[in-house]
Formats: structure tokens, C-alpha cells, sequence
């Protein structure tokens, strides 16, 4: 039985690769094992406010589909999951102030899955959010 279970898991997170891969034909594999990762990381820690398909919740909790957003703020993006956020956001041009808890139980690896995840599947994006990179944002948080 345990067997049949690491075969399961197995084939779910091939099937999971081919999928991303299929729908974005720009994602490396990299890219694909990462957002394949932060998958399960955002349905545990974010879902639940976000949406199953980043769609938000209505006026209470903001979209994860603004590519443009997430542009402009890739440096503060590690700071807001790890730290939360509290204040106004606009986010698709509507404006969010509900306060966003943090997250320090995520580690570093843990957060670069979780956007490259977001920004992969909702925001339509090809790039990944590094280890590195999340480490480097996470020691200039302000």
C-alpha cells in the first residue's frame, strides 16, 4: 500500500510538470519544479483568502492575476508573504486594506515556491522567483 502511495505522488507530480510545461510552453523545468512545489505551499497557507485560481475575495482579500503588479513590486513580494501587510493596495485597480497575517513559519525556499507558483498560474508569467533572489528581499525587507 505504501508503495502504491510514492507511485501516486510520483505520477501526480509528472503529470503536474507536464502540465505546466504544456500551458507554459516558456517555463524550464526549473521553473516547472518550483511552481509545482509552491502548489501545495498556496493551497495550505493562501488559498483560503486567495482563491483557488488567485481570483481573490471579493473586496476583503485582492486578486493574484495582476501581472503588472506583480512587476512592480517583485522586491517587496518576499517581505509581504514572510512579514504580511497592512495598509492600502491596489491590485487590477481596485483598492484592498484588510490586513494580510504573516507567514514566518515559510522558509526562504518555501517562499520562492509560493510566488513562482502565483506568478506562473495566475499572473501568466515564465519567470522564476530564486532562492537567492527571495533570500536577497527577505535581508532588505524594511
Amino acid at each position: 500500500m505504501r508503495l502504491l502511495n510514492i507511485f501516486a505522488i510520483l505520477g501526480m507530480t509528472i503529470l503536474s510538470l507536464a502540465y505546466l510545461a504544456s500551458c507554459h510552453s516558456n517555463l524550464n523545468i526549473e521553473t516547472a519544479q518550483y511552481a509545482v512545489n509552491g502548489q501545495k505551499l498556496y493551497m495550505t497557507h493562501c488559498q483560503n483568502c486567495h482563491g483557488a485560481k488567485g481570483e481573490g475575495l471579493g473586496k476583503l482579500y485582492p486578486p493574484l492575476t495582476d501581472a503588472k503588479f506583480f512587476e512592480e513590486n517583485r522586491t517587496q513580494l518576499s517581505c509581504i508573504v514572510r512579514n504580511g501587510m497592512q495598509g492600502e493596495i491596489t491590485v487590477n485597480g481596485q483598492t484592498f486594506n484588510e490586513k494580510m497575517p504573516a507567514n514566518p513559519q515559510l522558509s526562504e525556499l518555501d517562499i520562492a515556491y509560493i510566488l513562482t507558483y502565483i506568478t506562473t498560474n495566475f499572473a501568466k508569467s515564465d519567470s522564476i522567483y530564486s532562492h537567492e533572489e527571495v533570500q536577497k528581499a527577505l535581508k532588505d525587507c524594511k
